[in-house]
């Protein structure tokens, strides 16, 4: 995090390229939307789903604690997009934007195909 015109604004710690931002989103944000898969939207998930708030919340928190040094912890385009549109600095804001779509996307798409069946139903009986 960053102060720019007097705006805090997402960025890339010192001595951290931003190829290493895009991973870290990457895998932050997946850790985000895989959470949120497992414990709210599952429909096996049973009682599981009563502990979704605070699974997540931990998840963001500690997402946030161990990228913060390295990338801001940003998890979404919008929170790292309004910043800079208020200061007008929109250097390497594209790791905001790419990270966390291709990490929600990877966790939608691994968790649904990994963890949620699809409907087989049985043949029907060719003899009436």
């Amino acid at each position: 995090m960053a102060v720019y015109r007097g705006i805090p604004i997402h960025g890339v710690a010192a001595g951290v390229g931003a190829g290493e931002g895009v991973v870290t989103e990457i895998i932050i944000t997946f850790g985000l939307v895989y959470t949120v898969y497992a414990t709210a939207a599952d429909p096996k998930k049973g009682s599981l789903g009563t502990i979704a708030p605070i699974a997540i919340g931990f998840i963001v928190a500690a997402n946030i604690l161990a990228a913060a040094p390295f990338s801001g912890g940003s998890m979404n385009p919008a929170r790292s997009f309004g910043p800079a549109v208020v200061s007008g600095d929109f250097h390497d804001n594209w790791i905001y934007w790419i990270g966390p779509l291709v990490g929600g996307g990877l966790a939608g798409l691994i968790y649904t195909y990994a963890f949620i069946p699809t409907q087989h139903h049985a043949p029907l009986p060719t003899d009436f």
